[in-house]
């Protein structure tokens, strides 16, 4: 007798876990990060809450999990072999997830409770903008090391001239932007960088 495969609990189900974090993502867009609870969430995405249990140990763990995931995948770091082609890229892949007005509310709700909590600001760096800041600064070392940029460019600095307009778009206090308004962002870090 062949030996029986472990059910349900053992088994980790790809397209499940797809589903819970389309519905933990929706709860958090609708609820935010203080009402947004599990039993909906397992309700939305139609499983049971022990298939949210089974990946991660509470509310907080799945969110950030996911949060950080999602920010990987959405916003990769690009590599063209050209600076400038590299950042308009990176900050039109930005401002496109944010135009998805779920993941605005996201990034809202994220922001606005991470003053709240100094554990979940501290984790939110940790987990997401650390990561991101790393991707995007190795895009400006390969610059230098291609001579695209000075040595002694203030790397920190162009991240985070890149980072401050569009944290201002995730929140909503950025000004309506179209497409060449990348093009100019990046223009003007390359030239505070090429200044350095």
């Amino acid at each position: 007798m062949p030996p029986r495969r472990p059910a349900g609990a053992a088994v980790l189900r790809p397209d499940k876990t797809e589903a819970i974090a389309d519905a933990a993502f929706a709860e958090l867009a609708a609820a935010g990060w203080a009402g947004l609870n599990m039993d909906r969430v397992a309700a939305r995405a139609g499983v049971g809450k022990a298939a949210l249990y089974r990946r991660w140990p509470s509310k907080d763990a799945m969110l950030l999990d996911l949060i950080a995931q999602a920010g990987a995948e959405r916003v990769p770091a690009p590599d063209t072999g050209r600076l400038r082609n590299d950042l308009v890229a990176y900050v039109r892949a930005v401002r496109a997830a944010l135009a998805d007005p779920t993941v605005a509310a996201i990034v809202s709700e994220v922001l606005a409770h991470t003053r709240r909590s100094p554990e979940l600001a501290e984790a939110i760096r940790r987990r997401f903008r650390d990561p991101r800041r790393r991707a995007l600064r190795s895009v400006l070392q390969r610059a230098v090391d291609r001579g695209e940029l000075p040595p002694a460019a203030d790397v920190e600095l162009g991240l985070d001239l890149i980072a401050g307009p569009l944290v201002l778009d995730a929140v909503g206090l950025g000004r309506r932007r179209t497409a060449a308004d990348a093009e100019a962002l990046v223009d003007a870090v390359l030239a505070a960088l090429t200044r350095s």
